[in-house]
């Protein structure tokens, strides 16, 4: 009998996916933090907004070839093995749930602003605990209401941020604009320097790819939602954006904490401003927290079909891996405590860097394996007659995830590579587990039962662990997905 909280992803739930996880909370601070830059920093947007499509576009590419749910991780292993594939996974769930305690914190100073709860610490926990779980409960209740979640809160994000950018055309004045080129770095320098702080406003851009088992027609559907939500979410931070830099007078904007407020209050009069933006705030951020808690899910259940995350992350229930969900919340929430409690604020503010570069992992791995597919010869998963055509896209999106990564800095690379290298000892672990038992890491875990959905039919996603769909399998590999 079919389950009615469990419910595939139409193409409006899957771009409101990619567009509420790729727009959070940081899209209010934005305008202020490249301020100082001068009006070059808008062509830093079209330079990232265009890198950010490329990628898009290739994980539809790779949607098309292999519509199972755990998009860069599914990619990665089918190309270069199990290891790759878990090192995928294992980067890409050290991120969310990471990102999500981080949400959360931002969150509470959002709410600060409409309910006074920093005054005392247990408050300000309990707001940031609630802030966690009520996403978390969506989840747990099933696809039906994480659709429905996505698409309100998107729908009253965007509200606020439209009236902004509508508004700024209304009372746009050059004047405000300040200098094109703010510094003394040049050009080149001005539109890098700019770019580093905007680079990850575009993370997310694989939410669709991340839950393809859950997108109704995926094959379809997964590459124009990915598509869709990126140049949604990026015609919102280069509207927005201007805006606030036409009704903002520049010296004021360079110093301002609440950059969208203040171009609210210099439209329409008052201070009311502050209050509507805080309200949109966490409606902007609830929404991110709802679409990151799935994809908290959706990384290990994927690893766990093939045997290299623990098969507990197997569990489904209304078409949502909730142990997942359970497990990615609950380290979200020990995060959050300690950072309020422990006084580890610079170990939290440490953690969250670094996942700016856990968060690129997976790009370059999903980018480098549609680059060897293309350059295998593979012909099943490329036309020959656009080969050209597509390599000079995966190569665009693999270069924009090298500068992703050169974006975080020296500090988090290097502490994000050795925060990767601990998940070693899990994979080791795991094989170690496999081989006393005589299965090979990849195969079927003997516990696992077959992946069915309520209805009782078998979805096309839920191959069984460790098997790759037979007219999915490239020429020259095996049944097991890794090479040979």
């Amino acid at each position: 009998m079919h389950d009615r909280h469990s419910r595939r992803f139409g193409l409006p739930t899957a771009t409101a996916l990619v567009m509420g996880n790729i727009i959070g909370g940081g899209i209010f601070l934005l305008p202020a933090l490249v301020a100082p830059y001068g009006t070059v920093s808008l062509v830093a947007f079209v330079v990232l907004t265009a890198g950010a499509l490329a990628l898009a576009l290739v994980f539809g590419k790779l949607a098309q070839r292999d519509p199972r749910t755990g998009g860069p991780y599914v990619y990665a292993r089918a190309a270069f093995g199990d290891f790759a594939g878990f090192l995928a996974a294992w980067s890409y769930w050290i991120t969310t749930w990471v990102s999500n305690a981080a949400l959360a914190v931002a969150a509470v100073g959002y709410l600060d602003v409409l309910v006074p709860v920093h005054g005392a610490t247990w408050r300000t926990v309990l707001a940031a605990l609630v802030i966690l779980w009520l996403p978390a409960l969506a989840n747990l209740a099933g696809t039906r209401y994480v659709g429905a979640v996505q698409l309100v809160s998107t729908v009253l994000k965007f509200a606020p941020l439209l009236l902004v950018a509508i508004g700024g055309l209304v009372f746009f004045d050059p004047a405000n604009l300040g200098p094109f080129q703010a510094g003394d770095q040049g050009l080149t320098g001005s539109v890098s320097a700019a770019a580093a702080i905007l680079l990850f406003s575009y993370l997310g851009v694989e939410s669709a790819a991340m839950s393809a088992g859950e997108v109704r027609d995926p094959r379809r559907n997964v590459g124009r939602a990915t598509v869709l939500g990126t140049l949604g979410a990026a015609l919102v931070y280069l509207l927005g954006t201007l805006a606030v830099f036409g009704t903002v007078a520049h010296a004021d904007l360079v110093d301002s904490t609440a950059p969208f407020s203040d171009s609210v209050n210099a439209m329409f009069g008052g201070d009311w401003g502050g209050v509507v933006i805080a309200c949109a705030a966490l409606v902007s951020m609830t929404g991110a927290l709802n679409g990151w808690t799935l994809m908290s899910a959706q990384a290990p259940y994927a690893a766990a079909r093939d045997g290299l995350f623990p098969v507990a992350f197997l569990r489904r229930r209304r078409g949502v891996p909730t142990t997942g969900v359970l497990v990615g919340t609950v380290l979200a929430s020990l995060l959050t405590v300690a950072a309020y409690t422990l006084g580890t604020g610079g170990a939290f503010e440490t953690l969250v860097l670094v996942t700016t570069f856990t968060a690129t992992v997976p790009y370059l791995l999903a980018t480098a394996a549609q680059l060897y597919f293309l350059l295998s010869g593979q012909r099943d998963r490329v036309r020959p007659a656009r080969l050209t055509r597509d390599a000079t896209l995966a190569l665009t999106a693999f270069g924009f995830s090298l500068w992703l990564v050169a974006g975080a800095g020296y500090a988090a690379v290097y502490q994000g590579v050795l925060f990767l290298f601990a998940g070693v000892l899990v994979y080791v672990w795991l094989a170690a587990r496999r081989t006393r038992v005589g299965s090979p890491v990849g195969a079927e875990p003997a516990s696992a039962a077959p992946l069915v959905e309520p209805s009782g039919q078998a979805s096309p996603d839920r191959v069984p662990a460790g098997q790759v769909p037979a007219d999915q399998v490239p020429a020259g590999m095996g049944a097991g997905g890794g090479r040979p």
